[in-house]
């Protein structure tokens, strides 16, 4: 009896499961900046790429991505997510320079190109560990219907680095409403909901929110938590309502231009989605150039579908700030954006942006409601077939 005793004992001990060795903080905050690497890759098609053209955030990945290649210690441990092979160099060499600093050192080293803003405060990323350890933060959850607020998100992020919002200090006890967004913990975070209002137990009233957070996940916290936990994030911040700003004024600045050209493009390509759409679907930019140039290359470059284009109309203006300027057109219009993919010259997948599914009427209503300084809270309603405020 004793030998079966024996044998069950060893058999128990056998199966108990192998338990995971708990992460480091810094192990925590490798992951969360890979994981941040590998969604741009899967919202763009391709890594993150240097240079003066690209954004900065894209740089920033850019820079993380080159220094998690040169430690052979951090591609091992990020070996089992890496389902894109981004580690391996294939698509682009790391930099032998790449300096192994962290990421506000990173950050610091793009901001002379980008210049001081709020929008630097997105730096301060907080590992997965440090966000859940805030008492103030509900469980958070998958959120299932995620595909309606990712475009409000892709829209945010857009408007924040073309300056049409802006983050300010989230002040204590400040009000927080529906349809409010708000950086938390280095994460865009959306209230989508706030339910009826209920007495919490120190008499005050609080209710119950539905917060959607960037990274695809929702929670059910309450009011007066969100508004603590903003307050005591020193990098907390509400998102500002657009603002159009001062397009055109007396003085050029750095970014302003002495003449422009608002061009509406329409694409020649044989793809399906185009073909029967061919008449709505416009291409909308502004460049301080001829609208010839920038389009002579249009047949091999993807961001105009890989086919020739027909300038339908253009719009000259003066004295106007041309990133502010476009940044507004395609906020507008986002609700009408196409979500189309094509493969570009090299086989990879591309989603062309700042193409849209709008008549050309109303991208001329557009125009003149920016000369007379009316749009600025204006946007695209495709129900309707017009400019709403």
């Amino acid at each position: 009896m004793s030998d079966l005793d024996d044998l069950r004992a060893e058999l128990d001990a056998f199966a108990q499961p192998e338990k995971k060795k708990a992460l480091s903080a810094r192990e925590e905050r490798v992951i969360a900046g890979f994981e941040e690497i590998q969604r741009f890759v899967e919202q763009e098609g391709r890594s993150p790429l240097h240079g003066e053209d690209k954004d900065i955030f894209e740089r920033l990945y850019a820079l993380r991505l080159d220094r998690l290649r040169t430690q052979e210690d951090l591609r091992a441990m990020l070996a089992p997510y890496d389902h894109q092979g981004l580690l391996d160099g294939a698509e682009m060499k790391a930099a032998e320079s790449a300096e192994m600093v962290d990421d506000d050192d990173l950050l610091a080293e793009l901001e002379g190109a980008a210049g001081q803003s709020d929008i630097t405060e997105l730096r301060h990323v907080r590992s997965r560990s440090e966000i859940r350890a805030a008492e103030e933060i509900a469980n958070r959850e998958k959120c299932e219907d995620f595909d309606r607020f990712k475009s409000l998100f892709d829209q945010i992020e857009s408007d924040l680095k073309v300056d049409i919002r802006q983050t300010r200090r989230f002040a204590k006890d400040a009000s927080i409403e529906e349809g409010n967004f708000f950086i938390l913990n280095g994460q865009l975070t959306y209230v989508a909901e706030v339910g009826e209002t209920i007495k919490a137990p120190n008499g005050e009233n609080d209710a119950r929110l539905r917060v959607i957070y960037s990274n695809g996940t929702e929670s059910n916290l309450l009011l007066r938590s969100l508004q603590r936990a903003l307050y005591k994030d020193e990098t907390g911040r509400r998102i500002s309502d657009p603002d159009a700003g001062p397009l055109f004024g007396g003085t050029l600045e750095d970014d302003d231009i002495e003449s422009g050209t608002i061009y509406v493009l329409r694409s020649q390509s044989k793809h399906p989605f185009v073909v029967e759409h061919r008449e709505l679907i416009h291409k909308i930019g502004v460049t301080g150039g001829k609208v010839e140039a920038r389009i002579a290359n249009a047949a091999h470059d993807a961001t105009y579908l890989l086919a020739d284009v027909e300038v339908i109309a253009s719009y000259k203006l003066a004295g106007i700030n041309r990133t502010k300027l476009e940044g507004l057109l395609h906020r507008i219009f986002a609700p009408a954006q196409i979500d189309l993919t094509i493969n570009d010259r090299f086989g990879h997948p591309v989603k062309p942006k700042e193409w849209f599914l709008v008549p050309l009427h109303v991208i001329d209503e557009a125009v003149q409601r920016i000369r007379d300084e009316s749009i600025t809270n204006a946007t695209y309603d495709p129900k309707t077939v017009r400019l709403v405020d």
